[in-house]
């Protein structure tokens, strides 16, 4: 049975977007060759590369943990580091997966109230030590958005990819949501990569409209070396690869993985704005992407689950609302009008 009523928990929630669907289903037409040497495979990578204005290598896996975890694996060797946010999805909600892909590579956090790492802080944690007892740091990985709903701007990408030269670090972006990013900054999405120095993307269509899937590009081609193996050996090579490339092609070629991107990030605006006056409500973090966090007193986040919201408050301890491509305005109106009557309610009791 479908739950009609439409929930802001998670952008995971959302079904598949009508251009991916429809190349999903162009794809089921005939048979086609397997393990990714078919036409719509071929044209997906070409789209990357078209929108990246960059021939790079790009494969294609089922979901972010195994993008993000292989991607760091391939830059790594069992004796290195990586270096993350204290709130970053790889440190955070991966369950050890890119220690285990990469047989043991440590993950280096640094605290961030914000989920951004800043030059400084990659510094100072990379040149802590550099004993033959610590583990080697090889890696810098960024958030973009970040798990906070923050955009990295050009300028910051470029000073992190900076330090990352002057210590022989690679710098990989975890873009579970870089359609949002790309859509708040207004950018090429060559901007906030290659052209400003990132090594390996993950670039996250599930997030953004597709049912499942996402991509991996190595934009130094030299990284990509024996990449397919890992795939493989992880389980990440489809047999029939054209279900997880087709509907690329349909986002890509159709413009829809932007407008999809911008739609969730106005919901999150759309939403911040009708409660902005509200007592007792207010932000956590700047509203940049799909995301809102709204810190409100116990009881009023109570009374919003009785009234049948569903939200997240692992993050900042308070409610977090994420709005997808398919986000409905009436749906974000309604809960802000049942956050109203809960905080008018609340009012009058106190009075």
């Amino acid at each position: 049975m479908t739950d009609r009523a439409q929930q802001f928990a998670s952008d995971n929630y959302a079904g598949a977007c009508p251009e991916a669907l429809a190349a999903m289903i162009a794809a089921n037409e005939g048979s086609a060759s397997a393990y990714g040497d078919d036409d719509w495979t071929a044209r997906a990578a070409d789209a990357f590369r078209d929108l990246f204005e960059k021939d790079c290598e790009v494969f294609f896996v089922f979901n972010g943990t195994a993008a993000n975890s292989l991607a760091l694996a391939a830059l790594c060797q069992s004796y290195h580091s990586v270096i993350c946010a204290g709130t970053a999805h790889v440190e955070t909600d991966e369950c050890g997966a890119p220690e285990f892909f990469s047989n043991g590579s440590k993950l280096l956090a640094v605290p961030s109230d914000s989920g951004k790492l800043t030059p400084d802080q990659i510094r100072q944690m990379a040149t802590s030590r550099s004993d033959i007892h610590f583990p080697k740091p090889r890696v810098v990985t960024i958030t973009q958005p970040t798990e906070t709903g923050q955009v990295y701007a050009i300028d910051e990408i470029r000073a992190i990819a900076a330090v990352c030269r002057e210590l022989g670090l690679k710098l990989h972006m975890d873009g579970a949501r870089f359609a949002h990013a790309c859509a708040h900054l207004g950018c090429d999405p060559a901007d906030i990569t290659w052209r400003a120095g990132v090594d390996v993307l993950c670039f996250g269509g599930t997030k953004n409209g597709m049912a499942v899937g996402e991509a991996v590009i190595f934009f130094d081609r030299a990284l990509a070396e024996d990449f397919d193996y890992r795939c493989k050996q992880a389980g990440q090579l489809a047999s029939k690869m054209r279900f997880l490339s087709a509907p690329w092609v349909g986002l890509l070629e159709s413009g829809a993985w932007l407008r999809n991107a911008a739609h969730g990030n106005a919901c999150a605006r759309r939403l911040a704005s009708a409660v902005a006056d509200l007592p007792g409500v207010t932000p956590i973090f700047p509203v940049e992407a799909n995301a809102l966090f709204l810190s409100a007193p116990g009881a009023v986040l109570e009374a919003l689950r009785a009234r049948g919201w569903k939200f997240y408050t692992f993050i900042g301890g308070g409610a977090r609302f994420m709005f997808a491509w398919d986000a409905r305005a009436e749906r974000v109106d309604a809960l802000a009008r049942d956050l109203r009557e809960i905080c008018a309610g609340a009012v009058a009791e106190a009075a």
